[in-house]
């Protein structure tokens, strides 16, 4: 359950927040959103691939983390050892309108990080969440607008990530769409230009980069269902 509320100095002065990431603060995630301007920093650890929202049935684009529901392969004890998503960072935070609201019964609340000095200014926490949503916020249109034209232009297709691993699991995930590399080559040069021009072949090519993260991430399930059977054996 959620308890949203705009934030306010007056209610909310003496509120703490723990900002760090763990699996019981929700950073458990295999896919997570991201917008585009996320895209450099999350395609030299993590592929990029689009998904259908469940509830919407519009395509969104995220980060893969994980094989499994709730597992996040960069996240243990001591954090996320990569870069941490907007979406992860973003903690209890929502907008409301112009405004920033809080969900009070989040686990995150209680300890961690003042979000208003004594003198009910924002505390540097709250003040790195504010310009966080400043880029979130209009990065989220940006992305439905990136979202629009590649689909608009039929350059997206499924894609079925099959990985085996040492233990003799098999791990087949669907669902999942990436860019259609031989539809990008056809685009006729008036579409491939007016891609260039908007910077969204930029991030096009970044998506296709980040494949590459596929077997990086398989290795990294590997190497935990190999230690995890090790200490079994202990």
């Amino acid at each position: 359950m959620t308890n949203i509320t705009v934030l306010n100095s007056q209610d909310h002065r003496t509120l703490r927040v723990q900002p760090g990431a763990s699996p019981r603060y929700g950073d458990d995630k295999r896919f997570v959103a991201v917008i585009v301007g996320e895209f450099p920093f999350v395609a030299v650890h993590y592929p990029i691939l689009l998904t259908k929202d469940a509830q919407t049935g519009g395509f969104l684009v995220g980060a893969m983390l994980g094989f499994d529901e709730d597992e996040n392969l960069f996240l243990d004890e001591k954090g996320m050892e990569s870069y941490r998503p907007l979406n992860l960072q973003r903690g209890p935070f929502f907008t409301a309108g112009s405004d920033l609201a809080i969900d009070v019964d989040h686990p995150r609340i209680g300890g961690g990080e003042l979000l208003f000095t004594e003198a009910g200014e924002p505390a540097p926490y709250l003040r790195r969440m504010m310009s966080l949503f400043r880029d979130l916020v209009p990065g989220s249109d940006t992305t439905r607008a990136f979202i629009e034209i590649i689909i608009r232009l039929k350059l997206v297709e499924p894609i079925d990530i099959t990985a085996s691993f040492d233990d003799g699991g098999k791990r087949t995930l669907t669902d999942l769409y990436t860019i259609n590399q031989e539809a990008l080559r056809a685009l006729p040069d008036a579409a491939a230009i007016d891609l260039f021009r908007k910077g969204y072949l930029q991030l096009i090519y970044l998506m296709i980069g980040s494949l590459k993260q596929i077997p990086v991430l398989a290795q990294k399930k590997n190497r935990r269902l190999l230690a995890a059977t090790a200490s079994l054996g202990a």
